[in-house]
C-alpha cells in the first residue's frame, strides 16, 4: 500500500521567515518541529513552530512535486496561498491532530 503524504509551511511568531516542507506524516512531523527534535536545523534556528498552511495528497510523490513547486515560488506566492485558506495566519495545529 502506497502511503500518503503532506506539504506544510511553518512561520515564527512575527511571520518573518517561511518553511516549506513535506511529509508522511504530518503530525509527528509538527511535533517534531515544535519541540525542536533537530536543533541545528533550519525551523529550529529560525523559530519555525507555527503550522499556517497544509495540503494533503494521495502518494508522498504528489507531495514531493508540490513542495517544489511552492519552493520555488515567489514569497508572495506563499503568502498568497496560506491566506487563501488561513487569512489570519491562525496556527493550525490543532485541525492536524484529528487529521
Amino acid at each position: 500500500m502506497q502511503k500518503g503524504g503532506a506539504v506544510y509551511i511553518l512561520t515564527n511568531r512575527n511571520h518573518s521567515t517561511l518553511y516549506v516542507g513535506v511529509t508522511s506524516d504530518l503530525y509527528s512531523r509538527i511535533v517534531e518541529h515544535k519541540e525542536k527534535k533537530y536543533p541545528k536545523s533550519f525551523s529550529s534556528r529560525y523559530n519555525t513552530t507555527k503550522l499556517v498552511y497544509y495540503e494533503g495528497f494521495h502518494s508522498i510523490e504528489e507531495a514531493i512535486v508540490r513542495e517544489k513547486q511552492i519552493k520555488g515560488g515567489l514569497r508572495k506566492k506563499k503568502e498568497d496561498l496560506i491566506e487563501s485558506i488561513n487569512p489570519e495566519w491562525n496556527d493550525l495545529f490543532d485541525e492536524v491532530s484529528s487529521w
